[in-house]
């Protein structure tokens, strides 16, 4: 396939300009002819696609969010989807949004459905932003849509904010721990080492062995950062494997303490980002596999979808996700009244709200928690080397010879 660039009046008269893939020039023009534009000019693009996407880079979350955001706002006000289109894209900042959205705009100019030219930026807008929007369109409430979208990504976006915030302070004190007790073991420890060589007395035991780690580090430092770097690569690889991620969020919802937060997370991203496609009208079906791939956990993903299998089987929501013991039964109680009521999105939105406040709480229970255990750890990481460099010195009188 290769890419051509156009220029055509509609039936209007109004000018358009674009690109469009086909076989050849005459197949570009009859597709254009399809879509009622009249050919003015047509040229053979300067890139030529080979089956492969080209590359984008990576929207931000912030960008995203204002992008909706205002596209719903505009959209409420009554301005057509093109005209909208066109002044986020000369407005918006973002190097890399600016593109995705001229492309777009392109895309509706020619015919395309909005959710179809979403579709063509995976890494942009993923499946529930397009679903979304696919289920707005159909139904006529694109700016309803839009805006719950747009209520639903900052809801999202200020969660990850929060847990970030949260786990950058450990984060940052273990980094400098690891890097206090590197610069002690390569340049402190050798200085103490050579002056209690010559004492000519056996050290004591932990003082010896400190003494090992450092004259190991020092003389296989480069194979010893290599292996490090070797094993991390391998963890990370492997984690990227299927079984490597399943083993992992397996692993982080048994933590002690933090596992209890992975797992409130992930009832709460699951909770909202159900109650948003419901109410944007999308099969429940849909909903569940949509809900199962953005969960962001695999124990999650796998429950969601034998839930969607029992749902296939004539079981009713609330009773498919009691089989699970990832679902709590307040969950499962409050969805079971939603369909008794028929306000099964109310009810999820509520759970999200809940388990919101909860996260809140324990981040805030975690972070005044974490301060003191930190500033214990460092002290003990620093304070074991010192101790153990200055214990021969304690028993000087025993191991000094004359």
């Amino acid at each position: 396939m290769a890419s051509f660039i156009y220029q055509a009046r509609d039936a209007s008269g109004r000018p358009i300009k674009g690109d469009i893939e086909a076989v050849d020039t005459q197949a570009a023009a009859l597709s254009l002819m399809d879509r009622g534009l009249m050919v003015v000019s047509l040229r053979a693009g300067a890139i030529h696609k080979t089956g492969r996407k080209r590359r984008q880079r990576k929207v931000k979350a912030q960008d995203l969010v204002v992008f909706t955001r205002q596209l719903a706002t505009m959209m409420d006000a009554g301005l057509p989807l093109v005209q909208s289109l066109t002044a986020l894209e000369e407005q918006t900042d973002s190097p890399s949004l600016k593109p995705v959205v001229r492309q777009t705009t392109e895309q509706v100019e020619q015919g395309h459905a909005f959710s179809e030219a979403l579709a063509e930026h995976p890494k942009v807008f993923n499946k529930l932003y397009v679903s979304m929007v696919e289920a707005g369109e159909t139904g006529g409430l694109l700016a309803e849509i839009l805006d719950r979208l747009a209520c639903y990504l900052e809801a999202s976006s200020r969660l990850k904010k929060k847990v970030k915030s949260a786990m950058t302070y450990p984060v940052i004190v273990c980094f400098v721990a690891l890097g206090i007790a590197l610069f002690l073991i390569v340049k402190v420890i050798p200085i103490f080492g050579g002056i209690y060589k010559d004492f000519g007395a056996q050290l004591p035991a932990p003082t010896q062995i400190l003494i090992d780690i450092s004259d190991f580090v020092r003389t296989y430092f480069i194979l010893a950062m290599g292996s490090l770097a070797g094993l991390v690569f391998a963890i990370v690889k492997f984690k990227r494997t299927r079984r490597g991620t399943a083993l992992w969020d397996r692993m982080k919802l048994r933590l002690p303490v933090f596992g209890k937060l992975v797992h409130k997370i992930c009832i709460s991203r699951f909770s909202r980002t159900f109650a948003a496609l419901l109410r944007s009208g999308v099969p429940i079906l849909e909903t569940l596999r949509i809900v199962g791939q953005s969960s962001g956990n695999t124990v999650v993903e796998a429950a969601v979808a034998k839930t969607a299998n029992s749902i296939e089987h004539g079981d009713n929501l609330a009773v498919a996700l009691g089989q699970h013991k990832i679902f709590p039964p307040m969950l499962v109680r409050m969805i079971s009244a939603g369909e008794q009521t028929g306000k099964v999105d109310v009810m999820l939105e509520k759970i999200s709200d809940f388990y919101d406040e909860e996260i809140e709480a324990t981040l805030a229970g975690l972070t005044s928690l974490i301060e003191p255990l930190l500033i214990v750890f460092l002290g003990v990481v620093v304070g074991s080397i010192v101790i153990c460099m200055f214990l021969p010195i304690f028993k000087l009188n025993q191991i000094v010879q004359f």
